[in-house]
């Protein structure tokens, strides 16, 4: 994987970083606080729970329930709303150069209401700000329609009255209340916190919470009945089911003790909505901006101040002054940003990509470090069985039978390991199970034993007294069975085991779990005296037959998907509340080099500059929490990377906000998807890799936008400085640089349908002010040397010397200067030699060749007598050819020397 290597955090540390400090301490204090209350529940009995919030198994009465309702609120946590359409709006005209650009065409106005230059700039700023807003606001609703895929009811037991009987009734969500007893099922999403009452084989997925992947075994009992300790994690509380989490086995009965934003869910929600932290491309685009802006500002005042003095016409010199404002700024900048990223959001669109954010765009291709989760991302999200292992580590297809046999023959619900055995037997038909067993009776799974055990009749053994044999075959917990055992099978022998024996088994068990898997154990007894009931008394003198060992499975591309990534110049970096165990495991899977597992308690403690070491020279974060999560993207990001971040739960929320680009998926909880920029219709990293191309490519057409046109126009103010100082006229009228910049700016528009070289694409791509702006001085002055030649030719070849010869002289300036500016666009847009080496895209030839020849014609044109200008002779144009060639050619010749100096381009 790509190594990382610190870049300059003084320069590139992101804005706001106290405000977003501040906001991570609330973060961290309100789930505190809510935390130990849910710790403090957890640890009380059943009973107590009740009398606290004042209710009964029975159920509240819908009078109590509407009471509490109108007290409590509704049943929702903080959310972050789009606001309203008209503040989208406005938000899309905000933006430096076309706030430049209102000021321009409202002093253009004052001067002469009939200017048509007023009506040039308002098209450019309408179009450019409707573009931005409409394609934000079709994409914030097609993010809002995902929302409609979630459940919203929930099965909850109210009575009419004091002394009727509970019904149980299907509310909305939103309609549930403290006090409220909930029913559970498989496959239901919880939907506040509860205090479990009663629970069979439950089984919660917390993923959401937690980031682990396997769900958790869930009770009603209190942690000091099962000899453990009581928790500080409300999440690892063995009695409590949170909001955001999920049924996938058993069946439970809760009582609501905390809805809305008094959730741990509504806890850590709460303090992520609100204003959104300045990302790289909002810094990178205003010092591009600003850069602009004052160049601007120093150049705009000497051409009116030379003008004024030289040719002595103050108001003309201010006409003028103005006009050359409006050709330095690069006016369609707003228009070709928001064409270049709606065109991309359309791409991405077609890869099952909705981008909310438009300049998530733009972050993608910068990105340079992504952090993902593990679960679903990097795995399959489902569990799988991964081995079957005798006692002594050797795959045994005896172990799977009976393990597969348990699995097949227990009458209740079915969880996911069970589920797994069954789907790895059904792959593989390697046991079929026929007359030779018949279910005689089963122990169910419970809590405190952590087992589960099945009785068959082995009906093809008939015994000394000719009844049939029947066979105990129990499956669970690895320490709760093996303390059953008194023998163990091994290469076909049964022996007694020792105390050395088990030492060795569970050694072969705790090297599984190293290895990232959750392991059963699977053991058997043959029962002497066959009876037609058992009982946990009967689950004694045990025989340890092997173990069954289950996984996440990675998924079959993840592997090619981070290569991926990281030939691109792109570093992963998983951040999970997994286990560090299982987190190695995958990561090892799938390619990535683990190196030192740093848990996320190894990072609290540490002050910015160390974390930020830390978080360099890590790739696995095992076992963090929401507030870590944040905290190691803002190092990062303090370090000078631009962090992507991808997550699908509540604990990923906080660092959705807080990354450069924040990627969830469709089936993320709601907070998730508000929190993100971008939304995965399917969980790939291979849609990332694709969406990182569209990224690069979308900011490497604005990029060459803005040093087309910075560089052009930065050489015309130069040549208009020389032309100022030594002619006794205008060089060009104000009207002709005024259309000469809408034509040239009018056929950059086909800027983002370019193509990039690939070469571009293989490295992240981030704003570089500097860059921008050396690259304007050191291209730009070499359109003034054509320039001035020209200048030369029309005073001297033809004569246009004086103030009654004017016409000529603009004339053949503004065709030399609009084909040079245009033709240099093939010049600049790659590193390659234009049309031999790389090509522009059909659409930019087509726009180039229009533009050349609307300059052509418009001194020929009927426009001509009120734009000033006049015919030209024809032996006037190869000296124009002439001119261009010469100026491609020094263009390449630069070029070459400057990509050799400072070893970039674009």
């Amino acid at each position: 994987m790509t190594m990382l290597t610190p870049r300059t955090p003084a320069k590139l540390a992101p804005p706001g970083r106290s405000r977003r400090e501040r906001k991570a301490a609330e973060l961290e204090s309100r789930t505190r606080l809510v935390g130990e209350r849910l710790t403090a529940i957890s640890a009380r009995s059943g009973v107590q729970v009740l009398q606290e919030v004042d209710a009964s198994t029975a159920g509240l009465t819908h009078a109590e329930a509407a009471l509490r309702l109108e007290r409590h609120g509704p049943n929702v946590v903080a959310q972050e709303r789009a606001p309203r359409w008209y503040v989208q709006l406005a938000k899309a005209f905000w933006n430096p150069f076309i706030a430049v650009l209102v000021f321009l065409a409202a002093v253009m106005y004052w001067q002469d209401p009939e200017d048509p230059g007023v009506v040039i700039l308002s098209v450019m700023v309408g179009i450019s700000g409707l573009l931005r807003f409409w394609q934000e606001f079709r994409s914030g609703r097609a993010a809002d329609a995902l929302k409609q895929l979630v459940t919203t009811t929930c099965a909850v037991q109210r009575r009419a009255g004091s002394g009727s009987a509970p019904t149980t009734f299907e509310v909305p969500m939103h309609q549930v209340v403290p006090g409220d007893v909930v029913k559970l099922a498989a496959g239901d999403l919880i939907p506040a916190d509860l205090r479990i009452v009663t629970a069979k084989d439950l089984s919660v997925a917390q993923a959401a919470l937690s980031g682990e992947s396997l769900p958790v075994a869930k009770a009603d009992t209190r942690a000091p009945d099962l000899g453990r300790p009581d928790t500080t994690d409300p999440v690892e509380a063995d009695n409590l089911a949170l909001m955001g989490t999920s049924v996938t086995s058993g069946t439970a009965t809760g009582v609501v003790v905390a809805t809305g934003a008094d959730t741990y869910f509504g806890s850590m929600a709460g303090s992520l909505v609100g204003e959104r932290p300045q990302t790289n491309f909002d810094t990178g685009v205003r010092r591009v901006s600003f850069l602009l802006i004052r160049f601007m500002l120093v150049m705009v005042p000497v051409v009116f101040m030379i003008n004024g003095f030289t040719k002595g016409d103050w108001d003309e010199a201010f006409l003028f002054g103005i006009a050359v404002a409006v050709g330095l700024t690069p006016e369609m900048l707003p228009m070709v940003v928001s064409a270049n990223l709606a065109r991309g959001a359309v791409a991405m669109s077609r890869h099952k990509v909705v981008v909310k954010r438009l300049n998530a765009i733009q972050n993608l291709g910068a990105m340079d470090v992504l952090c993902t989760d593990k679960t679903g991302t990097l795995t399959e999200d489902r569990v799988v069985l991964d081995r079957y292992l005798d006692v002594h580590g050797q795959e045994d297809g005896e172990v799977l039978e009976y393990g597969y046999l348990n699995s097949h023959f227990q009458t209740g619900l079915k969880n996911l390991m069970d589920q797994a055995v069954i789907d790895r037997v059904d792959e593989a038909e390697e046991v079929v199970v026929d007359a030779r067993f018949s279910m005689v009776d089963e122990i169910p799974f419970d809590f405190a034993r952590r087992r589960m055990t099945v009785v068959l009749d082995r009906n093809s053994v008939v015994g000394d007294f000719g009844r049939s044999e029947h066979i105990m075959i129990t499956k669970g917990a690895v320490e709760e069975v093996l303390d059953l055992c008194t023998h163990m099978t091994g290469r076909g022998e049964r022996v007694e085991l020792t105390e050395q024996l088990r030492w060795h088994v569970t050694r072969i068990a705790e090297d599984n779990n190293r290895q990232g898997l959750r392991v059963l154990a699977v053991a058997t007894r043959t029962i002497d005296t066959p009876r037609e009931t058992y009982s946990v008394a009967d689950e004694d003198r045990l025989t340890l037959v092997g173990f069954l060992a289950f996984l996440d499975p990675p998924k079959a591309d993840a592997a090619r998907a981070l290569q991926g990534l990281s030939d691109k110049g792109i570093a992963v970096k998983v951040v999970t509340g997994d286990n560090e165990l299982v987190a190695a495991r995958v990561c090892t899977d799938v390619g990535i080099d683990v190196g030192q597992v740093v848990l996320g308690s190894g990072t609290d403690g540490l002050g910015d500059a160390e974390l930020r070491a830390l978080a360099a020279r890590t790739t696995v974060f095992a076992k963090v929490n929401p507030v870590q999560k944040a905290r190691i993207v803002r190092a990062l990001q303090a370090d000078g990377h631009t962090v992507g971040f991808l997550g699908d739960g509540i604990n990923d929320a906080a660092a959705l906000r807080d990354a450069d680009v924040g990627i969830s998926v469709d089936t993320a909880v709601d907070i998730a998807k508000e929190s993100a920029d971008i939304i995965l219709l399917e969980k790939d990293l291979t849609v990332l890799e694709q969406g990182v191309v569209q990224g690069r490519t979308t900011f490497g057409n604005t990029v060459k936008y803005i040093k087309m046109t910075a560089s052009s126009n930065f050489g015309n103010v130069f040549s208009v400085l020389v032309a100022s100082a030594f002619i006794p006229f205008q060089p060009m009228l104000a009207i002709m640089l005024l259309v000469q910049n809408l034509v040239y700016d009018i056929s950059q528009l086909a800027t983002p349908w370019d193509r990039m070289d690939e070469e571009y694409l293989r490295k992240p791509r981030n704003w570089d002010a500097k860059g921008i702006g050396r690259f304007m001085v050191t291209i730009g002055p070499v359109s003034s040397i054509f320039d001035i030649s020209m200048f030369l030719i029309m005073w001297h070849v033809f004569e246009a010397n004086s103030t009654a010869s004017q016409s000529l002289f603009q004339s053949g300036w503004f065709i030399e200067g609009l084909l040079s500016q245009t033709l240099i666009v093939h010049m600049i847009r790659t590193r390659k030699i234009p049309f031999i080496q790389s090509r522009a895209s059909w659409p930019v030839m087509v726009m180039t060749v229009l533009a050349v020849l609307t300059g052509l014609w418009l001194p020929f044109s009927p426009l001509a007598p009120s734009l000033g200008f006049v015919a030209l002779p024809a032996s006037y144009f190869p000296w124009l050819i002439g001119v261009l060639l010469a100026y491609c050619t020094l263009t390449q010749l630069v070029k070459t020397w400057y990509i050799r100096k400072f070893n970039t381009w674009l």
